[in-house]
């Protein structure tokens, strides 16, 4: 379970060194407070499986949550839905009338936690997009604002992860695609979930979203001029990205959450080259890059 106040630390940090970012970065800033502030209600029971039947699902490169499901009453997530629907409202009208069909069906029953929840068949970003008419841009950031403290209680108990077992492309507790990438000090690549706070290690010469091996597909965006230490990982074949960062050489990084949440100037570069990201980044509430020449 994250310590939010030592992440909050961690953020401020990090505005400090970002300083020309921290107004737009205040986006962020607002979210992890609410977090901090958030309490779990007392049906959200950590889940207690054991080490062998969490083994037996991830040899199967199946998610814990494809067969588990947590008790979150969805009062319990208005506190933190409520805000950054607010501030998702300011990017139009048509990001207006979409949230609010969202509000009147959650408010009527109609659409609960469940509809948040990653599963195998269902993208829950894709739903939004479907029935309410909300670009999965923006719909993207609802699951994550959250679900997030609500996952990580969840599943405190069951994060021991045997080393060589999980060889899927979604996290292995709650499914929700990679945010972020670290080369480690000893070499390996360990790709984080911000979802569910979930982090493990992956092959380097794979791609985080399609699985691809092909070397020549992988592509590793190197933008020193922008900050030295930090790449994105790329895909010519699926155009997904993930940003990351050396840990041998940047050893002063925070933590994967923090360091892409404050790096949105990476995102818009790797937009530029033409790649793009299924999980939140302010970038996604700007205008469209031009793409690569």
């Amino acid at each position: 379970m994250s310590d939010y106040s030592a992440l909050l630390g961690d953020w401020h940090a990090l505005l400090t060194r970002r300083a020309a970012l921290a107004e737009p970065l205040g986006f962020w800033t607002a979210l992890l407070e609410s977090w901090a502030g958030w309490k779990p209600p007392a049906t959200l029971v950590p889940l207690t499986w054991t080490a062998e039947d969490c083994r037996r699902l991830w040899e199967r490169a199946t998610p814990l949550l494809a067969e588990a499901t947590p008790s979150i009453p969805a009062g319990s997530l208005e506190e933190l839905l409520g805000p950054i629907m607010e501030r998702l409202a300011a990017h139009g009208p048509e990001a207006v009338a979409a949230l609010r069909r969202l509000a009147e069906a959650w408010d009527r029953g109609e659409v609960d936690v469940a509809a948040l929840l990653p599963r195998p068949a269902r993208d829950p970003v894709a739903l939004l997009q479907d029935r309410f008419a909300l670009p999965s841009a923006l719909g993207a950031f609802l699951p994550l604002a959250a679900l997030r403290p609500a996952l990580e209680t969840y599943f405190e108990g069951v994060r021991d992860l045997p080393d060589g077992v999980w060889t899927g492309v979604v996290c292995p507790w709650c499914g929700g695609a990679a945010a972020f990438s670290d080369l480690m000090e000893d070499g390996r690549r360990r790709l984080s979930c911000h979802l569910c706070g979930g982090a493990w290690i992956a092959a380097r010469l794979r791609c985080a979203f399609c699985d691809t091996g092909i070397a020549s597909d992988l592509v590793r965006l190197v933008a020193e001029e922008l900050e030295a230490g930090y790449f994105i990982e790329a895909c010519r074949a699926c155009r997904g990205y993930v940003k990351g960062v050396d840990r041998g050489q940047r050893r002063s990084a925070g933590s994967p959450l923090v360091e892409d949440w404050g790096s949105p100037h990476l995102d818009v570069y790797a937009a530029r080259e033409g790649y793009r990201r299924s999980t939140p980044s302010l970038a996604h509430l700007l205008p469209p890059p031009e793409g690569p020449a």
